[in-house]
């Protein structure tokens, strides 16, 4: 049987952010088992749908999750992006992603 998940590599790529907003896209590819262009690909896919805002920190990049923001779909279209997170991480990062909203 094909491994599955059920999560997308979306939501992976977020908590992957929300663990650590300085995160680089090589670590999150090694962690999630994809390609580096992939994951690219995913975060300009989160920054352009307004989840991810992307900052340049020297030769880095920092990310802010915009937890405030709601999800896409109708079903899900009642709770935000941090509801979602606050699932997927640890207590003490879900109550900052709770206060942090953008």
């Amino acid at each position: 049987m094909a491994e599955w998940s059920f999560l997308t590599n979306h939501a992976r790529t977020l908590v992957c952010i929300a663990h650590d907003p300085g995160v680089r896209l090589r670590d999150v590819a090694t962690t999630l088992g994809i390609t580096e262009r992939s994951v690219f690909g995913i975060v300009t896919d989160l920054t352009t749908a307004g989840y991810v805002i992307k900052d340049k920190d020297g030769r880095r990049n920092r990310y802010r999750i915009q937890t405030h923001v709601r999800l896409r779909r109708d079903i899900d279209r009642e709770h935000t992006i941090g509801e979602l997170l606050a699932v997927f991480v640890e207590p003490k990062l879900a109550g900052e992603l709770r206060r942090h909203v953008g």
